[in-house]
């Protein structure tokens, strides 16, 4: 599993890691009944605390994203396709608010940013 880490990024690790199983999760790259490393394996793969993989993994666990079972470990959970669409568009959302942002802050209005992103998007 390629989770990366940034000591310099603002956001905490356990978010970091979080986030990322997520993302693998949503694009499909991890499905359902897949299995998690270990808290333990994880946290000595990043090295770092067993206590920042766990409240990663709750976090994960309390989004309904994994499944986890004393003494066999984590799963991915079955998802429910409403919930991960409402994720994606929570997601999508996110980074047009700071594409709008930076087109702001450059100048760039509407329309301009309404062409960019029918360019982008194929037409579609």
């Amino acid at each position: 599993m390629d989770i990366i880490i940034s000591n310099s990024s603002g956001e905490p690790i356990y978010e970091q890691i979080s986030a990322q199983i997520k993302g693998m999760i949503l694009n499909g790259a991890l499905k359902e009944g897949d299995a998690l490393p270990s808290m333990r394996v994880l946290a000595q793969q990043l090295r770092i605390s067993v206590i920042t993989t766990k409240r990663a993994y709750e976090e994960l666990e309390r989004d309904g994203f994994i499944e986890s079972y004393t003494g066999k470990g984590s799963f991915v959970k079955a998802q429910n396709t409403e919930l991960l669409r409402e994720e994606n568009l929570r997601r999508i959302e996110e980074l047009l608010s700071q594409a709008c942002k930076k087109a702001k802050s450059c100048g760039i209005g509407l329309d301009e940013l309404k062409e960019i992103l029918e360019i982008i998007s194929g037409g579609e």
